[in-house]
């Protein structure tokens, strides 16, 4: 017997809901003309990708931070109007950002 059948047996009234997988989460974020800027550095010998030039509001960018770090599975921060994200995952990055409608400019390296 597993969890489920044993869920069953507790709350034999509860219905199954089906789950609706294929829904793609829509973000609501300021789309800009001007393109955003991917940059690769390196700081204290460690790879980081810099994400500058979005002209949208603080609150967007953060949600975009929020969004490409869970989506790469990176750490990363949100400091002086740019996304600092640890490695150098700038291609993702940038394929990412034109799915979302962005357009991307790759600077350096």
């Amino acid at each position: 017997m597993d969890l489920k059948d044993q869920l069953k047996n507790l709350f034999p009234e509860h219905t199954e809901s089906p789950e609706d997988l294929s829904e793609v989460k829509k973000t609501s974020l300021w789309m800009q003309d001007a393109p955003i800027i991917c940059k690769y550095e390196k700081r204290k010998g460690k790879p980081i990708t810099i994400i500058e030039g979005y002209t949208g509001g603080d609150k967007d960018f953060k949600i975009l931070a929020k969004d490409l770090k869970k989506k790469f599975s990176v750490g990363g921060s949100f400091k002086n109007d740019s996304i600092i994200i640890q490695g150098d995952y700038r291609d993702k990055i940038m394929e990412f950002l034109k799915e979302l409608g962005f357009n991307v400019k790759r600077v350096g390296g």
